[in-house]
């Protein structure tokens, strides 16, 4: 009779932490020790309406960056949208997800390691009895918290998930921590977090190449117009600059930044050449003037794109935060970052410890 599979059920504490980016460096680990995963993520959020069938984005780029065969991708059963929460709320969807997660989720041949990316925070899913806790207690799984570092009050997220979750709950992950900030973390947040029974598992840096977004993203998400430098849209921006000062302020100020995004009207022509001349990824104007003729060449010669967009600053630069905080990690070389830091700061034998698994058998 085949062993059965262990269940680990990656959570957050609130929506955008770096769940998938965990589950990511995670899993790579994990195969390089020989083990055999399943990945899948019961909840999703994207529905490909053409064939009516959830198909979540994350899950194939996952399946698709490790490899997996199709009996170790696991399926998506519902997208969480409005169309969606409308039927359930008006009772047209009865369907029992519980069941469904049992039938489709418990089969015996699952390898050594289900690996599942939970819901978004602590309550996601509960209209539809799919809430982590919800799912943890069906596949009876151990639960893998992550959460993004905003300061020490952090803790209070951990402490509140620790009381819910209970003895499911193997470790967390901090996320996202400023490099000046780790010390403390090590010093003070990690020895109470573990007085408290909640396992610290990494303490992850802040990573500006992970936050980082592509130039056509920004594109997509601003609605934009590409006024030059349409080849050069997978180019990644690191930070956002906003040129509203005067031009010897501006040259000072972009010096100090890099790979960056300069927001500047359509008309403060000498803000364009200064943010041209330094470590500037792409341009985006204000006010839908067009910049002159001289601008357009340098920027084609230096290969930097330029936007034009229908907006006025400030909604641009809210525009362009959010993107940042809802980063996606489908570029190869994100992979290979969040790879390395996992390597570098996740204990991985304790994890599989408190699992119960033993690669080295495995691989035997």
């Amino acid at each position: 009779m085949p062993k059965s599979a262990k269940y680990l059920l990656i959570g957050s504490t609130e929506t955008y932490s770096g769940k998938s980016a965990t589950v990511l460096g995670l899993s790579h680990q994990l195969k390089q020790k020989g083990l055999d995963i399943t990945y899948g993520k019961p909840l999703g959020t994207c529905l490909n309406a053409s064939s009516g069938t959830v198909v979540e984005e994350d899950v194939q780029f996952i399946a698709h960056s490790l490899n997996l065969p199709a009996n170790r991708v696991a399926p998506t059963m519902l997208a969480l949208d409005e169309l969606s929460v409308q039927k359930r709320l008006r009772g047209e969807d009865k369907t029992d997800y519980q069941q469904s997660l049992a039938q489709q989720y418990l089969p015996t041949s699952q390898g050594d390691l289900v690996l599942l990316e939970g819901p978004g925070d602590l309550e996601e899913g509960k209209l539809f009895d799919l809430s982590l806790l919800q799912t943890a207690e069906i596949l009876d799984a151990g639960v893998l918290l992550v959460t993004r570092y905003k300061s020490l009050l952090s803790v209070e997220a951990l402490l509140s998930a620790k009381e819910r979750v209970g003895d499911r709950l193997i470790g967390v992950v901090l996320n996202d921590i400023p490099t000046e900030q780790i010390a403390t973390v090590e010093t003070l947040l990690r020895p109470f977090l573990e007085q408290q029974g909640i396992p610290v598992l990494a303490i992850l840096p802040k990573s500006d190449l992970l936050r980082s977004v592509s130039v056509g993203e920004l594109v997509k998400q601003l609605k934009a117009e590409v006024l030059c430098g349409s080849d050069r849209l997978d180019l990644l921006v690191e930070s956002l600059a906003i040129g509203a000062m005067n031009v010897n302020s501006a040259v000072k100020y972009f010096r100090k930044r890099r790979n960056m995004a300069v927001v500047t009207g359509g008309d403060r022509v000498e803000i364009q050449q200064a943010a041209l001349e330094t470590s500037t990824q792409c341009l985006i104007l204000t006010g839908q003037l067009p910049p002159p003729a001289f601008i357009l060449n340098r920027a084609e010669e230096l290969e930097i794109p330029i936007l034009s967009v229908d907006l006025d600053t400030l909604t641009t630069v809210e525009i362009v935060d959010r993107t940042f905080g809802q980063v996606r990690l489908h570029e190869p070389i994100k992979v290979q970052c969040i790879s390395q830091l996992m390597g570098e700061h996740f204990d991985m034998e304790r994890l599989l410890s408190k699992l119960g698994l033993n690669p080295a058998a495995a691989l035997s």
